[in-house]
């Protein structure tokens, strides 16, 4: 059986759901009231977490068809009678929410509700509703806060499809790898999107045909969170990867009415708040701080890229950054890249964990040495209709949001031409 058609066989589970988002199930299931009290004093729920409960979160979960997915995660979860049968319901319950996003973007399956395929919310909000009952579960056979990790840590790596990243055996195929993001500000805007990830659902899995031949392409996103990359989030997840690609890029999103080539990445945090709303400043935290460089750099085919018709928004290389020049002062913007013995305080992505997923996956590729392209995509900002300050969708969102999956989609494709 394959890992696609195994999934389907779990998501049907999933598509049984009851049309709500309410975290509690029946008492013969559910942790007794004053346990769920005790766990909410001593494990609140995270800043994230706490957002899912706002009318539009509610919204999208109800117009995508995902408002069933926790509460079907509880009833599964409520199902364990050892650790050993929650990490399998836990890993199996966050692999069939992947699979079910994306065969959603990929048009494939049910559409429950009328938000358009291509939206990446759902898969947000119902994988926070999902852990916000794993963080205050109770079972009957307890639970000590490292194995709570563990089971969190499995169901955040399943439901992004960081463990799943499997390229199919053979020659003559061109292997593919490119990652998205979370949304993210949503205390700005809690409606918005991030094309990145949306990117990432409608790939995973696909193939598209160059010159060369046939290429497969596998992604996965990664959450907007400080700590998250302090822990190595990005390395565990691409370590086994990239030797076996031929190409990767990392995606997020960017500037307004442009996508951006990063040409420099920078190992400096510069501190703009995370999803749960903390702020890091500092040099990028890896491992081996001393053979740490203060800057990376692209190796996509930037001129290819930016000289090939990929789409409507204007395409650039980017090469600026801000740098301490060698022997200190205040910060300067390089227009040209930084200059030899500076330190880094934003690389052409500026100094957010777009620079730094950037920073690691290519710090990455140089410390295995491998030749292969790898490199940051920065999309256009996705923007809803002109006077939409309140409606979770429109017609030019929804178009803003295909155009930008298809340029990126274009630009995996040049790459890899470029690199035959």
């Amino acid at each position: 059986m394959s890992r696609k058609r195994a999934r389907l066989d779990v998501l049907g589970v999933a598509l049984f759901a009851l049309a709500s988002l309410a975290l509690t199930v029946s008492p013969t299931a559910a942790a007794q009231p004053a346990d769920a009290a005790r766990a909410s004093d001593v494990r609140p729920l995270t800043v994230e977490e706490q957002r899912l409960e706002r009318a539009v979160p509610q919204e999208i979960l109800r117009r995508s068809g995902f408002d069933g997915v926790a509460p079907a995660f509880t009833r599964a979860l409520a199902g364990a009678r050892s650790y050993e049968q929650a990490e399998r319901t836990v890993v199996r319950q966050g692999a069939a929410l992947w699979e079910r996003a994306v065969d959603r973007a990929q048009g494939r399956g049910p559409t429950p509700g009328d938000l358009s395929r291509d939206d990446d919310r759902p898969l947000y909000w119902a994988r926070l509703g999902m852990t916000a009952h794993l963080r205050h579960w109770e079972p009957s056979f307890g639970l000590d806060d490292a194995r709570r990790a563990r089971l969190l840590d499995h169901l955040e790596r399943s439901s992004r499809g960081q463990d799943s990243m499997d390229f199919p055996a053979g020659k003559g195929i061109r292997r593919i790898v490119m990652t998205g993001f979370d949304p993210f500000t949503l205390d700005r805007d809690i409606r918005i999107s991030n094309p990145s990830g949306a990117t990432a659902l409608a790939l995973d899995g696909t193939w598209i045909r160059t010159q060369d031949g046939p290429a497969r392409i596998e992604t996965a996103v990664f959450p907007v969170r400080w700590q998250d990359f302090a822990d190595g989030t990005v390395e565990r997840t691409l370590g086994p990867r990239l030797p076996e690609a031929d190409l990767f890029t990392t995606v997020s999103q960017g500037r307004v009415g442009r996508v951006d080539i990063e040409r420099f990445n920078g190992a400096w945090r510069g501190g703009f708040p995370d999803n749960d709303n903390v702020s890091r400043t500092g040099t990028v935290p890896v491992d081996d701080p001393a053979t740490q460089p203060q800057w990376t750099t692209t190796t996509l085919p930037y001129a290819a890229i930016t000289a090939a018709d990929t789409g409507r928004f204007p395409v650039y290389d980017n090469t600026s950054v801000t740098e301490v020049p060698a022997g200190g002062g205040p910060a300067v913007v390089r227009p040209d890249g930084p200059t030899p013995g500076s330190a880094a305080r934003a690389g052409g992505g500026g100094n957010y964990l777009s620079n730094e997923i950037a920073y690691r996956a290519t710090l990455l590729r140089d410390r295995l040495g491998l030749t292969v392209p790898g490199g940051h995509v920065h999309t256009p900002v996705l923007q809803f209709g002109s006077g939409n300050t309140t409606e979770v969708t429109d017609p030019e969102f929804v178009r803003n949001r295909l155009d930008i999956i298809a340029q990126v989609r274009a630009i995996i494709r040049v790459t890899a031409e470029s690199a035959g």
